[in-house]
């Protein structure tokens, strides 16, 4: 199994980590956010240079406490692609920059088919997988159900000079989307997703990974064209390993010529020899 690194940012890094905390370089901006995954200890005394720091509640939740005045937003770069990063009520940024190892990965994919795919990408949040997709010339479906990350994808697609690449956005429940694409017809040549543990549709639909994960790849298989390029999964379930995650996309693509590769996805750290892993993921490409 593969850890692999994201690590051709330019307008990001991991300054330093321990004890729960992360000291991260957005552009200019320096923020400190906790992350469970970090319990070695801090080698630097010294946090006191950062501009927010996310301060976790013992009841729960948290909130950003400022050291100094920030902008509501800024603009961070990567490649060709420009995103809107502003600090949320729930320690995220809106966007998770480990996952530009995987865009990059279907980037090359589709640069070499030589084809103008339709990719469909699931819980796409705001927009990191489409946007580098829409670089490649690709049509893209983006489907998540929340009407707000939807707005901020739009707005990151505008940022990177897509405001006219043929980009489809829907606002929905995923799994129902995938339902109604099956009875139109439709079909995708690739298929990118990464499903949260737990969420909510806006007509109250439930989903959790663990019970619905199975189900929502054996309908994608029956959206994939006849020659499909690729298939992604990304998760961050805590108590789901790559294996796993693996083993549910192989046996989905049983009988499809290709292979199933699994792994960590992380972070360098730039002081120290470190990595923080940041999620695991699972890839299918054609024989």
């Amino acid at each position: 199994m593969e850890m692999l690194l994201a690590d051709k940012w330019q307008d990001y890094e991991i300054l330093e980590c321990g004890d729960g905390l992360k000291k991260e370089r957005w552009g200019d901006i320096i923020l400190v956010r906790p992350d469970p995954q970090i319990i070695w200890p801090l080698k630097s005394g010294d946090w006191s240079e950062y501009d927010a720091y996310y301060q976790r509640s013992k009841k729960g939740g948290g909130r950003w406490e400022f050291r100094r005045k920030i902008p509501e937003f800024w603009v961070v770069h990567y490649r060709q692609s420009q995103f809107k990063i502003r600090p949320t009520d729930f320690k995220h940024t809106g966007l998770f920059p480990e996952q530009a190892v995987n865009w990059d990965w279907f980037s090359s994919i589709i640069n070499r088919s030589k084809r103008t795919p339709n990719i469909l990408n699931l819980f796409a949040y705001t927009g990191g997988a489409t946007i580098a997709a829409a670089q490649t010339g690709a049509k893209v479906c983006h489907v998540d159900a929340a009407k707000g990350m939807m707005a901020w994808a739009r707005e990151n697609a505008a940022l990177s000079g897509l405001q006219t690449a043929p980009i489809r956005y829907i606002v929905e429940d995923c799994l129902k989307f995938v339902e109604r694409e099956l009875r139109r017809g439709n079909q995708y040549d690739a298929i990118i997703m990464d499903p949260p543990s737990y969420g909510r549709g806006k007509k109250g639909e439930i989903w959790q990974f663990e019970n619905d994960l199975w189900g929502l790849l054996q309908k994608c298989r029956k959206l994939l064209s006849p020659q499909p390029l690729f298939f992604l999964v990304n998760a961050y379930t805590t108590g789901i390993s790559a294996t796993v995650v693996g083993n549910l996309l192989r046996d989905t693509l049983d009988g499809l010529p290709g292979s199933v590769t699994s792994g960590e996805i992380g972070l360098p750290v730039s002081n120290s020899r470190n990595t923080l892993p940041c999620g695991l993921y699972a890839r299918w490409t054609p024989a």
